[in-house]
């Protein structure tokens, strides 16, 4: 068996003069230049951390398969373990953010040949979530009401490890912006759909759903099922985490889809 390899290191993002520390983490089961890369991108929240990837990167990368892959998580400038400076956090930052990761010469992205992609669709607006935390209970309290399906899986590590991120000097920033709205790419599902339709035939999109979702984060997944532009829409176990909460439920979703559109290629 092959073996695994685990990088956490920290790319330093210019952006408007600054110099902010960006956390992230590659894993991948030996270096070749022929893998495939995945970026993985947590939930916007208080708690974000790529410890809600982690699992599923490990999972994917060490499959055996006719594609090999490597997995990028990274946290958002503002939450994680990234740096968190006071400044006007709003959709435009969070999304050069992504791109000037995938794309900048300096960025640990660009040696993999990634290509510029569009940030405002997919995966931003329908992942995230209204959770606003300042302490242990509150954070139980909100996990085993609706992040999670199952409160048997919230266990005193994750809400500790939670508490710690919460806790970071500047924590409160992202959040604020989230709350206000002025993370928001869209403001009516109209204009929510549009963005999946304007991707049509351009590239393939999988959308996982959540049999446990809360009633309006469903809703606003479910109007995705057979919408234009979504390739494939699955649902699995879990709420608002799922790849947090089953990891290998999402890894074996997420790798049949992947696999599925790379040896169609």
């Amino acid at each position: 068996m092959k073996n695994r390899q685990s990088k956490l290191s920290n790319w330093q993002w210019k952006f408007k003069g600054n110099s902010i520390g960006i956390y992230y983490e590659e894993h991948e089961r030996e270096k070749s230049e022929s893998a495939k890369n995945i970026l993985m991108i947590p939930t916007i929240s208080d708690v974000s951390t790529v410890e809600e990837w982690r699992s599923v990167a490990k999972d994917i990368v060490q499959r055996d398969g006719e594609v090999n892959w490597r997995a990028t998580i990274v946290d958002w400038p503002g939450l994680g373990y990234s740096d968190r400076p006071k400044m006007d956090y709003d959709t435009d930052v969070m999304e050069k953010f992504v791109v000037d990761f995938m794309n900048s010469p300096e960025s640990p992205m660009s040696q993999y040949g990634m290509l510029r992609g569009t940030l405002r669709a997919p995966g931003v607006g329908w992942m995230m979530y209204n959770m606003l935390v300042s302490n242990e209970k509150s954070i139980e309290s909100q996990y085993k009401s609706h992040v999670y399906a199952d409160q048997r899986n919230v266990t005193d590590a994750i809400i500790q490890s939670r508490y710690e991120l919460t806790k970071q000097k500047g924590s409160r920033y992202v959040p604020a912006a989230f709350l206000t709205g002025l993370l928001d790419p869209v403001s009516s599902q109209d204009e929510f759909l549009q963005l999946f339709a304007d991707l049509e035939g351009k590239f393939p999109i999988m959308v996982m759903s959540t049999k446990g979702a809360p009633k309006r984060s469903k809703a606003e997944m479910e109007v995705l099922r057979g919408a234009k532009g979504v390739s494939k829409f699955v649902e699995v176990e879990g709420a608002l985490l799922p790849q947090e909460e089953y990891p290998s439920l999402v890894a074996q979703e997420l790798y049949n889809f992947l696999q599925e559109t790379f040896t169609k290629c």
